[in-house]
């Protein structure tokens, strides 16, 4: 169906149903804020696992327009009847749902079930049987927007792996990087751990500290992380991956080096992601000489890019900003359902942040 303009678009499909699973949490609760403002979707059954049957506003006391709505349990019925389901799920625990949904319902599973192909590297880092992989949900890389327009099942990537994809790929496929010398180091804030109480992610743990973790390739985001880039750079990567815990809310600021390759300078660097972000709604490539920082994409679908290069070192430089919870996963995840339903691409999304 072709529409003569966003606004018919957004008419035709008004009322779809959407269910959230796992709308408690972070996640969950990043999509309810998003989804409750969307122009052309409406909020079905949202489920929880330990605050089913709590309202809403107990657990989200930022929604209020939701505030009398009571989380159910994640029921296959309920489910079953949506046009559109998020899994906002602990990872492992999507496939299982999944199996037992009608194959034209849309999901859109944002842990990490459906994103490995390599049924040996989810066994490795996650455990048990591998659920098989799904269009990846970044649309930005080459082939992602008509590989998720044409899928009913979506997995949405991570929000370390959005990042260092978004400042990497592009350069790799240009054969400006080599591939065999790949370093990051990405700080995040602790949302980004999950809502569940923990002793290390308590606020007198965190204020006042920054901590690396996972040092030495231990973060479960590096097998995603390597797919993706190798499939850019049509040949294997080795990556070096260094997770820093910040102490802020939410946040991601990846600063992601490489060796340059041959004739590369920064000036081919900034061409190459121009020519990638040129037309891109939520990816800006920012002036020459203003970096990314993450208080400018809170609350914000895009991500902010800027690349140099090290000339003494012989390495290109690229840092990307994004809010772990928006471009790293609700606002990704959305974006995604929009393009699977036909939907303009940003529909109940902004690439404007929030300030102070």
């Amino acid at each position: 169906m072709v529409y003569s303009n966003a606004d018919e678009c957004i008419g035709r499909v008004m009322g779809l149903q959407v269910t959230v699973a796992g709308a408690s949490g972070y996640a969950g609760g990043e999509l309810l804020r998003l989804l409750s403002g969307h122009p052309a979707l409406e909020l079905a059954t949202l489920t929880a696992h330990a605050a089913a049957g709590s309202l809403v506003g107990e657990v989200h006391p930022h929604l209020p327009s939701l505030a009398d709505r009571r989380f159910a349990d994640t029921d296959l019925a309920a489910l079953s009847g949506a046009d559109v389901v998020f899994l906002a799920l602990p990872h492992g625990a999507s496939a299982q749902i999944v199996a037992g949904l009608p194959p034209d319902v849309r999901v859109v599973d944002l842990g990490a079930d459906h994103r490995l192909a390599d049924p040996a590297a989810w066994s490795k880092w996650y455990g048990g049987p591998h659920a098989g992989s799904w269009p990846y949900g970044l649309p930005e890389l080459p082939g992602g927007r008509p590989a998720i327009a044409g899928a009913t099942r979506v997995a949405a990537p991570g929000c370390y792996p959005t990042a260092v994809a978004l400042g990497l790929a592009p350069l790799l496929a240009a054969g400006l990087v080599e591939p065999a010398d790949l370093v990051v180091v990405a700080c995040s804030g602790i949302s980004g751990a999950g809502r569940e109480a923990r002793p290390h992610l308590l606020a007198g743990e965190v204020i006042g500290d920054t901590a690396a973790y996972g040092v030495g390739g231990g973060h479960r985001h590096v097998p995603e992380m390597i797919q993706t880039l190798a499939t850019a750079a049509g040949a294997p990567v080795s990556l070096s991956f260094t997770p820093v815990l910040a102490p802020m809310p939410r946040g991601i600021l990846a600063t992601c080096t490489a060796r340059l390759a041959a004739g590369a300078d920064a000036g081919s660097l900034r061409a190459a992601l121009g020519a990638a972000y040129a037309a891109e709604p939520l990816v800006h490539l920012l002036p020459e000489g203003r970096w990314p920082h993450t208080a400018a994409t809170l609350g914000s679908a895009a991500a902010h890019v800027q690349v140099t290069a090290d000339v003494a070192a012989g390495r290109a430089v690229v840092v990307v900003g994004l809010d772990n919870l928006g471009k790293g996963a609700a606002a990704q995840a959305v974006q995604c359902a929009n393009l699977m339903l036909g939907l303009p691409e940003t529909a109940g999304l902004t690439s404007a942040g929030v300030a102070p």
